[in-house]
């Protein structure tokens, strides 16, 4: 996608605005032949970030920080899951020890106050 396809996806930005997001490195779109390319994750962010901005009236100088905790997050939630499915593919007496351990060691459990 281009910087017009993008536009015409998420009527709210216009190239400039878009521009200034690439620069600032909060959309990091490819290049192909000079030229910028957009993919599915790009407009999920450019939405995001038009979003945090627009929506939430988060300031320009917070975005960075937004995005990287977020960014954590997302690679947290996916290293969760990779890590889930490795659990499921062993054996029961293994994951029942898995379980166990979990039970026993955790500082948090599910219905636990936070303070």
């Amino acid at each position: 996608m281009t910087e017009d396809d993008v536009c015409a996806v998420v009527a709210e930005i216009r190239v400039e605005r878009l521009r200034v997001w690439v620069r600032n490195g909060w959309v990091r779109p490819g290049r192909k032949a000079e030229r910028l390319v957009f993919t599915d994750v790009d407009i999920a962010r450019a939405r995001l970030v038009c979003h945090l901005e627009d929506d939430l009236a988060v300031e320009q100088e917070s975005i960075p920080i937004v995005l990287s905790l977020m960014d954590q997050v997302y690679g947290l939630r996916a290293a969760l899951r990779e890590l889930s499915g490795a659990i499921e593919r062993q054996p029961d007496d293994v994951r029942g020890k898995i379980l166990e351990h979990l039970r026993e060691k955790s500082a948090f459990r599910p219905g636990d106050r936070l303070s």
